[in-house]
């Protein structure tokens, strides 16, 4: 095989094209990404898009392990994403180490953007810490929605309107130029998703098995950590 295809949640886009860059430079096989919200990557698989290897929630490759769509116990773990607070890079930077103190700036947000919570993990986590909040029928009206993580955060970057915020997953907002993060959500209103990859069912070739190995390895650890990953031990 010359080229593989990886369908991938947007939370993993920075660390698949590190690993596949290197991957084709050490095998000479190229490593096509599609990349997109979990949702999107998830009903392409179930359409029948072609793929070689998925990555997406560690709960959506189980769940697509039992439908046949991804070939059983290939499942491998990259780690665990947290929520993260992102404003445009070269404005003032918001303190969110507190829900009391998350709730005041969103209040006072001109605008939130955040990936669609119909088909996004960060864009559900954003409705869910609105409704703890209490902010739902104040800040709903000035919510801005996009395709998935990577859409909002080149927006935010590009925009020159002020006090917007966007929230996504803390991968997301590392992998773009031109926003910061603010810092992670509070302890108490914070998600941590796990992210998987499996070998697509109609998959046989070693080289995918390679790319997952590689992908998910010990070695990738310090990658995977600088892109926002965690780990339990």
């Amino acid at each position: 095989m010359t080229k593989l295809r990886v369908l991938s949640a947007g939370a993993a886009q920075a660390v698949v094209e590190n690993i596949a860059a290197d991957f084709r430079r050490d095998t000479g096989i190229e490593v096509d990404g599609e990349f997109s919200a979990v949702g999107a990557i998830r009903q392409r698989v179930l359409d029948g898009a072609p793929a070689d290897i998925i990555v997406l929630t560690a709960a959506m490759i189980d769940e697509l392990i039992l439908s046949g769509h991804v070939s059983p116990g290939t499942r491998a773990d990259l780690g665990k994403v947290g929520t993260g607070v992102a404003v445009r890079s070269a404005t003032p930077v918001p303190d969110v180490a507190s829900a009391e103190a998350l709730r005041a700036h969103l209040a006072a947000a001109t605008r939130v953007v955040c990936p669609d919570p119909a088909t996004a993990t960060a864009g559900k986590v954003v409705m869910q810490v609105l409704e703890r909040l209490g902010l739902s029928g104040t800040v709903g009206p000035r919510m801005q929605y996009f395709p998935n993580g990577y859409a909002a955060m080149k927006w935010l970057a590009e925009s020159r309107g002020a006090g917007e915020i966007g929230i996504t997953q803390i991968t997301e907002i590392r992998a773009n130029a031109g926003v910061t993060c603010a810092g992670p959500l509070p302890a108490d209103l914070q998600v941590r998703t796990v992210y998987a990859a499996g070998l697509a069912a109609r998959a046989s070739d070693a080289s995918a098995r390679a790319f997952i190995e590689r992908l998910t390895s010990l070695a990738t650890r310090k990658v995977l950590a600088n892109a926002g990953y965690e780990f339990d031990n």
